[in-house]
């Protein structure tokens, strides 16, 4: 679970250290604004996702499945042993093994803040990006494009992030993180549904239900 978080937690702006073009690809940037335009438009996202880290030699170091909703500022992850919820000023984190609800005040433009929504946007700062080619699938045509972070390369563990779009709805379908250490971390989105409708009761918490000694408020 620590390192499904810490991974998590490159959505806030993920960093590399060479290959990193001088400008951006025209044909890759295209499609980055054609994609994030049509994101933006979107008043709700829910989508269910994978998690696989493997090591250089293809050894499983972890596997988990997720599922993130999206309402404006507020989010909800849902991962195993954990509910993160964020209401647009708080994040509420459900630690459910150790019986923990810790609570953050959420600044969004905060970088080391967890936001797993930026699986939607990472690439829209901080990166060059190139094109890399198109490939068939099952599902359609998928375009891939490097995406090469350009700031404190040295504080990260990883090189290069490849997006895989699909082309015809220009949806994000997986992204996957190239290790420094020949290992990669790939997310997956399973499902992906947008502009549905969302209750706020999934983006609130009821502390009633925890005993004060449970909960760990850092935001008072």
């Amino acid at each position: 679970m620590k390192k499904m978080l810490s991974t998590l937690v490159f959505l806030s702006g993920i960093l590399l250290y060479a290959q990193v073009p001088q400008e951006n690809d025209p044909k890759a940037k295209s499609i980055l604004d054609e994609l994030s335009k049509l994101t933006k438009s979107y008043k709700t996202m829910s989508a269910d996702y994978s998690f696989l880290a493997l090591t250089k030699d293809k050894k499983q170091l972890d596997k988990q499945t997720g599922k993130i909703q999206v309402k404006g500022s507020k989010f909800r992850l849902e991962i195993p042993g954990n509910l993160i919820v964020c209401d647009g000023k708080k994040v509420f984190n459900h630690n459910k093994d150790q019986k923990e609800l810790s609570i953050k005040c959420y600044e969004p433009s905060d970088d080391d803040m967890l936001d797993p929504t930026r699986i939607f946007t990472v690439y829209e700062k901080g990166f060059k990006c190139s094109f890399e080619k198109e490939v068939k699938s099952t599902a359609g045509t998928i375009q891939i494009i490097n995406l090469y972070p350009t700031v404190k390369p040295e504080k990260k563990k990883f090189h290069t992030a490849k997006l895989y779009i699909d082309k015809s709805k220009k949806q994000i379908t997986s992204l996957k993180l190239m290790m420094k250490d020949g290992g990669t971390q790939t997310f997956d989105i399973k499902k992906f549904v947008s502009n549905s409708e969302l209750a706020e009761s999934l983006f609130a918490v009821d502390l009633s239900k925890f005993k004060q000694d449970e909960i760990v408020n850092e935001c008072e």
